[in-house]
């Protein structure tokens, strides 16, 4: 296949990452230092004539909880990811190319504003993670974002912006081709996607239980997914908890990417009261968490996985869960992924000391090492 050498769009697209590189570049040593939003009366003491951009308010009452909760579980790691976690202008961008379209001349465009591979093709992340088994991403070290791929009538979006560190619970999940595989609380479809960039599945069932989020979910596997891939993947709107009865033993590997307290977003909720009434959902999130766990290990089959994973630091809600869990379930076992991924992926990603049961946290902890909040655990079904 023939790379295009230049298009309108690759040029438009070019000049305006470009643009945006320089000027990150330019603002990027100062992202991280006070988190405060400028008042009317700094801004003219230090002569800044322009319109201040509008920032995002901080709730207080989530960040007040964070700040006790956390502080206490992550002690000074905490610290640094609550200036990364305050600070969206720093949040670092992957774009995860779409093999199912024509990236080659995206693929140059990337390498000539800086950008590199996360899984260079010449290294085995895993065995099963080569030249064939992982997504091709590519990451900048500054908090650069290109602009989100428009829908083209009749053509596939080329790329998928995403924090990279969602891309671990696939790669441990370690899909291979023809296997049966439930991604169980799939929306938005950055993971399902991401399993489909990785090898050709025999069966993908993509589930979601809210109704909104499965059009979304729907939407977003049609903008990036060929009609004669899509004939493998099913999109269903049902409760995970049932499928431990309607689908048990079905599956080879099953991924959990459970509802959770979204750190990044919760910070940001738009009211004090909405704040309150989250704060209080979120301890019922472990219940939950519990069940849908049990109810994967269920659907699985004697020998499979299921990766369990959410985007929060909280150990209510991870290491927790994973312990709750195994306690019930004496036919179950823990897989360590340190050695396996951990290790092999340092270069982008900062963990957290490993605890017991076994997993991963990925911690957002400074410039070119923001990605983050992910949690993730690999549990094997015996028998």
């Amino acid at each position: 296949m023939h790379c295009i050498r230049s298009s309108p769009l690759s040029i438009r697209l070019f000049r305006r990452v470009r643009f945006c590189l320089v000027t990150v570049r330019e603002e990027s040593t100062k992202c991280l230092s006070d988190s405060l939003e400028i008042t009317q009366d700094e801004s003219q003491e230090h002569g800044v004539a322009q319109k201040l951009l509008p920032r995002r308010k901080v709730c207080q009452q989530v960040l007040d909880h964070f700040d006790r909760q956390y502080t206490a579980e992550l002690g000074s790691l905490w610290m640094s990811a609550r200036l990364v976690l305050l600070n969206p202008d720093c949040w670092q961008y992957g774009v995860m190319l779409n093999r199912f379209t024509d990236v080659c001349e995206l693929r140059t465009r990337l390498c000539e504003l800086g950008y590199s591979s996360l899984f260079p093709q010449s290294d085995g992340v895993h065995p099963r993670h080569g030249s064939r088994g992982s997504p091709e991403c590519f990451v900048q070290r500054a908090p650069v974002r290109l602009p989100a791929p428009r829908h083209e009538r009749g053509h596939l979006k080329r790329y998928f912006l995403l924090n990279v560190a969602s891309l671990l619970p696939v790669l441990a999940l370690g899909v291979t081709e023809g296997e049966s595989v439930l991604d169980m609380c799939s929306a938005p479809g950055g993971k399902a996607i991401a399993i489909l960039q990785t090898t050709c599945p025999g069966f993908l069932h993509c589930n979601e239980v809210d109704t909104h989020r499965c059009d979304w979910l729907s939407k977003t596997l049609e903008s990036y997914v060929p009609a004669a891939v899509m004939e493998t993947v099913r999109v269903t709107n049902e409760d995970g908890r049932d499928f431990a009865h309607t689908h048990r033993g079905q599956y080879d590997k099953v991924l959990v990417d459970a509802p959770c307290s979204n750190d990044r977003s919760w910070l940001f909720t738009p009211s004090d009261h909405q704040g309150e009434l989250w704060l209080k959902e979120r301890r019922k999130l472990p219940e939950l968490q519990a069940q849908l766990l049990r109810s994967a290990l269920a659907a699985v089959r004697p020998g499979g996985a299921v990766v369990y994973s959410t985007c929060t630091l909280s150990q209510a809600e991870n290491h927790a869960v994973v312990e709750a869990v195994l306690a019930t379930c004496p036919w179950v076992e823990p897989e360590d992924l340190q050695e396996e991924l951990a290790n092999q992926v340092s270069e982008h990603f900062i963990f957290a000391p490993p605890l017991a049961p076994p997993g991963l946290l990925v911690i957002p902890e400074r410039l070119g090492y923001t990605w983050g909040p992910m949690f993730l655990s690999r549990l094997r079904r015996t028998r």
